[in-house]
């Protein structure tokens, strides 16, 4: 069931801009009034926890409206979600910059409405570690298997704490000696320790995120889920290491009518495999060097809550 979800998870798509710029502008008293009917969603809200820049930036493109892309000149409401970047009511320098520990690949279905797509967050917020391909136009990842990860479910996916272990299984060209040797312990595992080795425990922990931190790259895919088959399948994406999530609750506005709570946005999907992978791969305390990836979206969830409020329907 876990596994199904992260498919599910990888296909929820961003409120259109068009939608945004309709929703009914925010007020004092709408605010109060969403807090007294709600305040169990408000203790639960893990957005409530993040650590983001000022988000005034935000405040004052809303007040304003739509504004112009600065490439293509289309309107469009905080950012252009073809061209990738801030429209001109937006200051780039007025946008954080999140520097991730890896490069991610968004692999994007043509027929994913480009507005609707959280992927895009990614990009703005994490410009130099973001690539953003739309299918079939992918690269070929056959001779990097060694350091590249799918995110995605299925009968051989893994944890993110497994990844280490995995990821000795492929050689430098991507791909198993021999079926023997994806079965077997990988050497690390094989190694006789000698006595004197037994006294520093450490040591074998700093190997493990030795070998974690091969990871050089993920992938993504940003699909809904009847779209998704067309691209798992694809030749290029085969014999990649595939990863699975754990169990989370999505704060996505737009959620997929019956579907659990535990089916994420792509930018969600995103930000909580990094926080994942800074805690287990890297070993390291999460103090949320990862939360402005969340900037416009956290920003978002609040607006079309509000809305919703005014309007009578929360």
């Amino acid at each position: 069931c876990c596994l199904f979800q992260l498919t599910m998870s990888l296909n929820s798509s961003t409120l259109s801009n068009e939608e945004n710029a309709q929703g009914p502008k925010r007020s004092t008293e709408c605010l109060e009034s969403l807090e007294l009917q709600t305040p169990s969603s408000f203790q639960d809200n893990p957005l409530q926890q993040l650590q983001l820049a000022s988000q005034e930036v935000l405040e004052k493109a809303k007040k304003s409206g739509r504004s112009k892309c600065p490439r293509c000149n289309s309107s469009r409401m905080f950012y252009c979600y073809t061209c990738f970047v801030p429209v001109e009511s937006v200051p780039t320098n007025e946008i954080p910059t999140v520097k991730l520990p890896l490069k991610i690949d968004i692999i994007k279905h043509p027929n994913e409405t480009d507005g609707k797509s959280t992927a895009v967050h990614a990009k703005l917020l994490a410009p130099d570690d973001v690539t953003i391909y739309k299918y079939p136009c992918i690269p070929e990842y056959e001779e990097k298997k060694h350091e590249i990860a799918l995110i995605f479910p299925g009968p051989n996916s893994v944890s993110v704490k497994d990844i280490a272990f995995h990821l000795q299984k492929y050689t430098k060209k991507g791909v198993c000696a021999s079926d023997d040797d994806c079965s077997r312990e990988p050497l690390l595992k094989q190694a006789k320790i000698e006595p004197e080795e037994e006294k520093h425990p450490n040591e074998c922990v700093s190997s493990s995120r030795s070998e974690g931190t091969r990871l050089k790259k993920i992938i993504f895919i940003d699909s809904t889920w009847n779209q998704t088959n067309k691209i798992i399948t694809d030749e290029r994406l085969q014999g990649l290491l595939q990863i699975e999530l754990k169990t989370r609750k999505t704060c996505f506005w737009r959620h997929q009518k019956g579907k659990p709570d535990t089916y994420l946005s792509t930018i969600e999907a995103i930000y909580y495999f990094l926080v994942d992978y800074h805690q287990e791969i890297l070993k390291e305390n999460y103090k949320g060097q990862y939360d402005n990836l969340l900037f416009f979206f956290s920003f978002m969830h609040t607006l079309i809550k509000d809305a919703k409020c005014c309007a009578g329907k929360e």
